[in-house]
């Protein structure tokens, strides 16, 4: 008797950094992928130290194994997505670029983890200027806080109220004046009651979204973020309602976040595994 084959999952390919708390990094990549129904295809840009409370040291991946690891998986399975996260060095990033210049159709969702080269100096200031000539010009959907927006095009993140929207709409600018589709600028890092998350074209803003915000610190929301909408992309959704179902989700799996170590708590990004898909519960 035949055996029906079933339909191939979406495949999203990722370039990251290996985490092993799975909280952000590769593996949490893996994990939000795999949940919302895509096959994923991690590659390891860097390794990084860290528990869930802080990250301490990072170690670049050559980039010849970068180069080998994207070209071998890439000329096997066909892809429906990229999604790119923290990429070690600036020669990982030119190599990314190159990669990603032969796929531009092809959405790109990037989340930089910023957070990774905060202690490398002059080397993570050099890598900020490379993202911005080398990747943003090719990138679908950025998603960023402010802070992390502002640092990437080089305008001071001030806290004067005053001064804060201007040097925001500044940011905007330089990033969407790079090439980039669209941002979505998550509220995460702010105050007040809501987290007021919006996507913002070339055109000016495209939708707000409001959530609750949550008491608790967790590790990798931005990087569940991205993932989702990648792979809501990769499933074919256009970017306004795959940024809505990427929030959605990411949303679902901060309510039923987990204390898994010492520090931050960890999303769960099978939070429908365990019953918790409705949220009412």
């Amino acid at each position: 008797m035949p055996i029906d084959i079933p339909d191939t999952p979406p495949a999203v390919l990722c370039f990251g950094a290996g985490d092993a708390t799975a909280g952000s990094g590769l593996a949490a990549d893996v994990l939000t992928l795999s949940s919302m129904g895509c096959h994923p295809l991690p590659v390891q840009t860097a390794a990084i130290l860290r528990d869930t409370r802080n990250a301490d040291e990072v170690w670049p991946q050559d980039v010849e194994i970068v180069l080998a690891q994207a070209r071998a998986v890439l000329e096997d399975i066909p892809v429906a997505a990229f999604k790119l996260g923290f990429c070690g060095s600036v020669e990982n990033i030119a190599v990314i670029a190159g990669i990603l210049s032969d796929y531009s159709a092809l959405p790109l969702v990037v989340e930089f983890a910023l957070y990774a080269a905060g202690d490398l100096g002059e080397v993570g200031e050099e890598m900020n200027a490379a993202l911005a000539d080398l990747i943003l010009p090719q990138t679908t959907l950025l998603v960023l806080g402010r802070h992390d927006l502002c640092r990437l095009a080089g305008v001071a993140d001030e806290a004067n109220d005053d001064d804060e929207l201007p040097s925001l709409d500044d940011a905007l600018a330089r990033v969407l004046g790079c090439g980039t589709e669209y941002v979505l600028l998550t509220g995460g890092g702010e105050g007040g009651p809501q987290v007021i998350n919006s996507l913002i074209g070339r055109e000016g803003a495209v939708r707000t979204d409001a959530w609750p915000r949550f008491s608790e610190r967790f590790l990798g929301a931005g990087t569940t973020l991205a993932a989702a909408a990648a792979a809501a992309l990769a499933h074919g959704m256009d970017l306004p309602e795959a940024v809505r179902e990427a929030q959605e989700f990411t949303q679902q799996t901060l309510r039923h976040a987990y204390r898994a170590g010492m520090g931050r708590a960890l999303p769960d990004r099978f939070f429908w595994a365990r019953g918790k898909g409705s949220s009412d519960d």
